[in-house]
């Protein structure tokens, strides 16, 4: 897993790469989509991996066999947050048999279709544990690991890793806080919530080394999750939309954080979520609530939302206004919450004289470096889309489509609103080699005059995307045929059309690049 370095994935993040900003917190967020409200009957969940460290290379890790008694290895720091490789800490008992998966810094999607989304969610400090003295081994990237290598539904997924979480301990990775997974198939999705047991937690103790729930999202709904946990009441009675582990609520009994006996209705949200707090990850965090109110005042527009309204009043799942296609995902998440209070672009210090009129300067940016926001006087709203994304995707699972072309999975490295998204479908063999040897620190060009630059970039951004849009209809034909006839040709067939889409960005990015320079680095505009 050495990182080496690609010039033209360098290239690729290149332009994307905005000027680096210090604001305290990352996080991820999360949109996903029932089947009845896409509009091709997909199942639609997305992740943005917010910070410039996490590994962002994209391979595939075939599936293998394993005779009896063997054991899988278990790591710490998959995802290369911290500066350095994955360190082996534990071993758990093997299956017999693993599926191919696609490996990042949270691994994303397997063989058979199940897509996984992960953004990080707050727990009070009663529940926190770490290494190297916590006796949990299991962080929320080795769970995904596992999940995707043993499960072939979103369903078996939730419970594969509930269950490896309780046995062997939840071991936080983003801090010491807990974790959601936005868990896909092409029939359901699923909203996973899961907490550790406390620092004081051993495997002989018998008791379970993580407590979690789930919950379906509703056909027709769309469910946001930016960081905070969404899950209120539970009915554990109601097995098509709930799963939960066994101990679920007695952690919060012997922790003192619920009290059986007050007549109060276990929330599952406000028991194991700090409410109030110093750091960002409570449920009054401003950052939390911009990108709801942003998200779903997007999606059902008739509903007056308050934009500083409590996190905990939002609803689980809302019914957009209209069916969600995957390219309004993209746009969602490309989001700098235009149109509301919190665009950093449109604060009126970017308003400069000319004439006897105001005119927005071509500085301005939604991304404005931490000096720059001083110099202004500009205050900062954490937006959806991030400058130091290391990538982002939106998955697309189909019902009734054979397991290679099940899910289509459209990838794009850095900051979603400057990226050009790529599809990868779920029964290809392997992604392109510039692609499994990205390093993204590389020179940023799009943000110095954003106003004008951010135009030139979407005019080769847009026609790309359009095309493999179009082009996936005729490819599911194919690919389709080609299964019918022999699964592997379909998966070669796939393979090589993906890798052609990625060279094709690549080439393109290289070219704005050069474009950019010229234009705007070159003395002719400063």
């Amino acid at each position: 897993m050495r990182r080496t370095r690609s010039l033209a994935a360098i290239a690729f993040c290149g332009v994307l790469s905005m000027i680096s900003m210090a604001t305290g917190v990352w996080g991820c967020t999360d949109i996903v989509v029932g089947k009845d409200a896409s509009v091709d009957g997909s199942v639609i969940t997305s992740h943005t991996a917010d910070g410039a460290f996490y590994d962002a290379r994209v391979r595939t890790i075939p599936g293998q066999t394993f005779p009896a008694g063997s054991m899988a290895d278990v790591f710490w720091n998959i995802g290369m947050d911290e500066d350095s490789e994955p360190v082996k800490i534990a071993e758990i008992p093997q299956v017999e048999k693993t599926y191919t998966y696609f490996h990042v810094g949270y691994p994303f999607m397997n063989e058979h279709g199940v897509a996984i989304g992960e953004t990080t969610i707050g727990q009070k400090e009663e529940l926190k544990t770490f290494r190297p003295d916590g006796k949990a081994i299991l962080t929320i990237e080795q769970l995904e690991v596992f999940g995707l290598q043993r499960a072939k539904t979103a369903r078996e997924a939730v419970v594969v890793i509930g269950e490896l979480a309780e046995k062997y301990g939840f071991l936080p990775s983003c801090g010491t806080e807990g974790e959601c997974l936005t868990i896909t198939d092409g029939e359901e999705a699923w909203i996973f919530e899961l907490r550790s047991s406390g620092f004081m937690w051993t495997p002989e103790s018998g008791k379970p080394g993580a407590v979690w729930i789930a919950k379906r999202v509703p056909d027709d709904g769309v469910v946001v999750v930016p960081n905070m946990s969404r899950i209120r009441e539970i009915d554990i009675n109601d097995t098509d939309n709930f799963m939960a582990s066994k101990d679920y609520m007695q952690l919060a009994i012997d922790l003192g954080l619920y009290d059986p006996d007050s007549g109060k209705p276990f929330i599952w949200q406000e028991v194991y979520s700090p409410l109030t707090g110093n750091d960002d990850w409570s449920l009054s965090s401003m950052w939390i609530r911009n990108r709801l109110y942003t998200l779903y005042s997007q999606m059902d527009p008739s509903r007056e939302w308050d934009p500083l309204a409590e996190t905990m009043s939002y609803p689980f799942a809302v019914k957009p206004h209209k069916k969600l296609s995957v390219q309004d995902v993209m746009e969602m998440l490309r989001s700098h919450m235009e149109g509301t209070p919190f665009d950093q672009s449109a604060e009126e210090a970017w308003y400069v004289r000319d004439g006897d009129k105001a005119v927005k300067s071509p500085l301005a940016t939604p991304f404005a470096t931490r000096d720059l926001r001083k110099l202004l006087g500009i205050p900062y709203n954490r937006p959806v889309s991030k400058w130091d994304c290391a990538y982002s995707f939106v998955s697309q699972a189909r019902s009734g489509y054979p397991e290679p072309v099940k899910t289509i999975l459209w990838f794009g490295y850095d900051n979603p609103h400057t990226t050009c998204y790529v599809p990868i479908y779920s029964g290809m063999l392997q992604t392109k080699e510039s692609w499994r040897t990205f390093d993204r620190n590389a020179f940023d060009l799009v943000n110095r005059r954003y106003q004008e630059s951010m135009e030139d970039l979407k005019a080769v951004r847009t026609p790309l995307e359009q095309e493999f849009a179009a082009q996936s209809a005729e490819v599911d034909k194919k690919a389709l045929e080609l299964a019918k006839e022999d699964p592997e040709k379909a998966r070669e067939y796939l393979t090589n059309y993906t890798n052609e889409c990625m060279e094709k960005v690549e080439k393109a990015w290289w070219q704005l690049n050069w474009t950019l320079i010229t234009k705007y680095n070159n003395n002719k505009q400063n």
